[in-house]
């Protein structure tokens, strides 16, 4: 019998046993620890947004483009759009298990940018972002705020600007989603009435916002090459760049008249700092709260990545502003170490019941010594046929 060549010679047994459980304890180190198996195709993400459209005309002049053009990449199963009806357009490319989700994500790319010329202004103006990205959300970050004293705008942006950056950073973090984004934005309400009245047309607002809301290098003064014998002083001409604020807004000049006065936007227009999307709101206590999903990265170790991002946060909330809190509502990893401690309790009770019934049938401890030993060989070793096939 296989098994009488490792009873004669214990030696050969035990130097196997020994690199099975070396084996085991490299493949522990290496595997991913995550609350599901990476089981999913792996997936492309393209995201834009056409301001201002219906659902409809962002996916008859944005989704469609795309998906023509994306459609067919290699290694593609199925490819699926969505458009929203604040304009915001999303396809998720399905691609075959096991196919480079890198490659995966030039290749998407590549097709995006040759069908961004056929897209309308806006939408090249506002960008077209391809990212890859698993749907596995690891948590999700809720910060918020005083209601007396902060809003979801000033709580959205402070996270934009505080936190998003250092939580992309931290390793293990596939991305970090900023659920209902409110960027800060110059909102522009205009009156028709008086926009007749002045014979005037939204179109006329945004070509003078458009032409006065903008960047110019006017250049230098004094540039060599100079007249033979002048001082060569060279001075930098700085002018204002893009507008900052409500009043520099509502001073844009849409008209100027003969005798000498000027017809301003806010004469035709009620302008205001606001948010550029109002379509989304979340609330945590019945006080606003800017959700952030953190998404694992693909192969990563989920208990890693929750510590390390629980560690970057208490750093970041020590310069949070008076009346800013962060808590964490949704922990896939809580069911990780859950799942952890059980197996750990369960392989303890295992190896008890094991020892008490060998030794009370046979009455000998060398004779029960050995599946003792047997046991976490077998169960360590598992680990590195689990790493061998995948």
């Amino acid at each position: 019998m296989f098994s009488k060549i490792f009873i004669d010679r214990p030696i050969l047994a035990s130097v196997l046993s020994i690199i099975v459980v070396i084996g085991g304890v490299i493949a522990i180190t290496a595997l991913p620890v995550e609350e599901y198996p990476q089981v999913v195709p792996p997936q492309v993400m393209v995201m834009t947004s056409y301001p201002g459209a219906s659902a409809e005309t962002a996916s008859q002049t944005v989704a469609s483009p795309l998906e023509q053009a994306i459609n067919g990449v290699d290694d593609m199963i199925y490819i699926q759009s969505s458009a929203s009806a604040s304009g915001e357009v999303m396809i998720n490319i399905s691609f075959e298990t096991g196919t480079d989700p890198d490659n995966a994500t030039i290749n998407v790319n590549n097709r995006v940018q040759a069908a961004l010329a056929r897209m309308p202004e806006e939408v090249q103006k506002q960008g077209v972002t391809v990212r890859k990205r698993t749907n596995t959300i690891l948590e999700i970050i809720a910060l918020s705020g005083d209601p007396d004293r902060y809003d979801t705008i000033f709580i959205n942006n402070y996270a934009l600007l505080n936190i998003l950056d250092d939580l992309k950073r931290i390793k293990g973090v596939g991305d970090v989603a900023l659920f209902g984004s409110q960027d800060y934005a110059m909102r522009i309400w205009i009156r028709p009435d008086l926009l007749a009245k002045y014979s005037l047309t939204p179109s006329d607002v945004v070509s003078a916002i458009r032409e006065q809301n903008s960047q110019y290098a006017p250049g230098m003064l004094g540039q060599a090459p100079t007249p033979a014998g002048e001082v060569m002083y060279t001075y930098t001409i700085v002018s204002q760049g893009r507008l900052s604020d409500v009043e520099d807004f509502g001073n844009i000049t849409l008209k100027a008249n003969q005798n000498g006065t000027f017809l301003r936007l806010r004469d035709v227009a009620t302008v205001e700092l606001g948010a550029q999307n109002y379509s989304f709101g979340a609330k945590l206590d019945k006080r606003p709260a800017v959700p952030m999903g953190i998404f694992l990265q693909s192969g990563a170790n989920a208990l890693e990545t929750a510590d390390a991002v629980a560690a970057t946060m208490n750093t970041i909330s020590t310069r949070f502003p008076e009346g800013f809190e962060y808590s964490i509502p949704y922990d896939t990893t809580a069911f990780v170490r859950v799942s952890i401690n059980e197996v750990i309790q369960t392989i303890g009770e295992a190896m008890l019941f094991v020892t008490l019934i060998i030794y009370f049938f046979l009455q000998n401890w060398r004779a029960t010594l050995i599946p003792m030993l047997a046991v976490p060989v077998s169960i360590v070793g598992t680990f590195a046929g689990l790493y061998a096939f995948g």
